[in-house]
């Protein structure tokens, strides 16, 4: 017999992190935000990517080979909890809280790389 309980429990445990994170450079105070529904695995892409020099994000990727990654900070701001609904999308409400970041902290021009 299947336990409804225990089958949202199991399926609650199994998602990722999802939500909203932070890059930071330690030198110049600048911030990027971005959200994901995998938080570990968009921070190493970002990781990756600056490393070998492909990050899409330009001034970014020339601080970071101006600073050195020693200089750069990543962090979960943010994190959605679960539903109990298994076919529930998270694209919206990841979208809403990544904005509601944004525009608390305003990582624009002198103040960030978005």
């Amino acid at each position: 017999m299947i336990n409804k309980s225990e089958i949202k429990r199991n399926y609650k445990e199994s998602l990722t992190p999802m939500g909203v994170y932070q890059i930071k450079n330690l030198v110049n105070g600048k911030i990027f935000i971005g959200s994901a529904k995998n938080l570990p695995a968009r921070i190493n892409r970002h990781k990756f990517e600056l490393k070998f020099g492909s990050e899409g994000i330009a001034g970014l990727q020339s601080d970071y080979n101006k600073y050195g990654e020693e200089n750069f900070s990543f962090e979960i701001i943010d994190e959605l909890k679960p539903k109990d609904d298994p076919g529930y999308n998270y694209a919206e409400d990841i979208a809403v809280l990544e904005q509601l970041w944004i525009e608390k902290l305003q990582p624009f021009g002198d103040r960030g790389y978005n």
